[in-house]
């Protein structure tokens, strides 16, 4: 097992030696992509030196085309998609995902709306055939956050959540993360998707945990 830190690397957009260069660096002991990774190649081939250490998310850009999709979902590396579960780290720190964002046309909280569809199948069943990918919902769905896989989510516990959206504490972010966040019993939260990383540590007493939230390319060492 290595030593080092476990990373945190915000957004990629499918620029990788900045990442490479600081797991090997620190020796990092798990490195954790927090999203809107679009690699050119499958995600096993860009990250090919330090494979066995990667754990990921997808963000919405992974779906803005079928080559994103096929390179993350379709990678070597697709079990270690945290998404809508938690995995336990060779360390023994037991991380959730969630990956996607929320989107109108299923569920945008902000709005205060009944959810248009609890899940992915229900959705399908109602999507137009000549909208459909591959049998299912329009290609940019599987990237949209649904109601089910937040509620399954929330019955696991871990020590630490990686989102893509951000939650409550943001300008841009979603309460229910932070509810999810408490169900989940979670110590802190790392997302991406906003490019910055504001200081929340006035709001943790009351979200009763940390947030964090990781630039563009960014990279955030853990502890």
């Amino acid at each position: 097992m290595h030593p080092g830190p476990l990373l945190f690397c915000g957004d990629p957009h499918g620029q990788w030696q900045h990442i490479i260069d600081a797991a090997l660096q620190t020796d990092a002991r798990a490195v954790i992509l927090l999203g809107d990774l679009e690699p050119a190649r499958p995600l096993h081939t860009e990250l090919a030196a330090i494979r066995e250490r990667v754990w990921y998310i997808h963000g919405n850009h992974d779906t803005d085309h079928e080559g994103n999709f096929a390179n993350v979902w379709h990678s070597e590396l697709a079990e270690r998609n945290i998404h809508g579960r938690v995995v336990t780290l060779p360390c023994g720190t037991r991380i959730g995902g969630l990956g996607g964002v929320f989107r109108g046309a299923v569920w945008y909280p902000k709005d205060r709306q009944t959810p248009k569809f609890r899940n992915r199948e229900e959705h399908a069943s109602k999507t137009p055939r000549q909208d459909r990918w591959q049998s299912g919902v329009h290609l940019k769905h599987w990237s949209t956050i649904y109601p089910d896989e937040v509620e399954q989510l929330a019955t696991l516990q871990a020590d630490i959540l990686i989102t893509h959206e951000a939650p409550g504490y943001h300008e841009h972010g979603f309460a229910p993360l932070d509810e999810l966040a408490r169900r989940m019993g979670v110590r802190m939260t790392v997302h991406g998707h906003q490019h910055d990383n504001i200081d929340s540590s006035a709001r943790w007493a009351e979200q009763g945990f940390e947030s964090y939230g990781v630039g563009l390319r960014g990279v955030m060492a853990w502890p």
